[in-house]
């Protein structure tokens, strides 16, 4: 654990450099103990796939002070008690709404069929939220399909399309632009207004892809 500046009123503890399920379960630790303990003046704890971000009130601590604090108080033995769940998405992986998977198909010489059931039979990590509130990064995607991000992104992506880029899978929480490979369309709100934290996933959750007909998207609400 290496703990270095990051602004003025903010440092980031590092526990790795990869994408790694040891180091991902020492964020997850670190994180929760961070967030039990409850500290005065921490004002933002956002954990990522190998880091922790925490933003603290330059009035109550200097980084010197938060730093030895923070030492000397997160325990990696130490097991939290972890509110994690296991979320099943159902997912249309129609042609129609998977816009990449025939690319894809010719990128990978796997069917369509193989790629659908490569991305949904696997259960996947919450390792970090961003880029747009409920943007989950999850991990990690089986090398077979793991495409690099499309030279030219899109200018805008549907509301609720799951996609590819790298190791790494998501679904889109709101219409944006974006350069992930899409597979699939999604009913399932990822941003909800009503929650403290914007979105019914979190840090530390686990997701599954299940495959639905379109029949079954359509009736849940789904746009084509």
């Amino acid at each position: 654990m290496k703990i270095k500046v990051a602004s003025v009123d903010s440092l980031i503890i590092y526990f790795g450099d990869k994408i790694d399920k040891d180091i991902a379960k020492k964020v997850k630790n670190a994180y929760l103990c961070v967030k039990k303990l409850n500290l005065d003046g921490i004002i933002e704890i956002v954990p990522s796939y190998t880091s922790i971000l925490i933003t603290y009130d330059i009035f109550t601590y200097d980084y010197e002070t938060i730093k030895t604090k923070l030492e000397e108080l997160i325990n990696l033995d130490e097991t939290q008690e972890d509110n994690s769940k296991l979320i099943t998405i159902d997912v249309y992986y129609g042609v129609e709404v998977g816009l990449d998977l025939q690319s894809m198909s010719e990128k990978t010489a796997l069917s369509i069929e193989q790629i659908i059931k490569i991305h949904s039979d696997r259960t996947y990590d919450v390792y970090a939220i961003g880029f747009l509130p409920g943007f989950g990064y999850l991990a990690s995607v089986d090398e077979r399909i793991a495409l690099p991000r499309l030279s030219t992104p899109r200018k805008s992506i549907p509301k609720g399309s799951v996609a590819i880029a790298n190791t790494q899978t998501a679904v889109y929480p709101q219409a944006s632009p974006g350069g992930w490979n899409i597979v699939g369309r999604t009913a399932f709100e990822f941003f909800d207004k009503s929650l403290e934290t914007l979105s019914p996933i979190s840090v530390g959750d686990r997701v599954k892809f299940n495959p639905i007909s379109k029949e079954q998207f359509l009736k849940q609400g789904g746009v084509l």
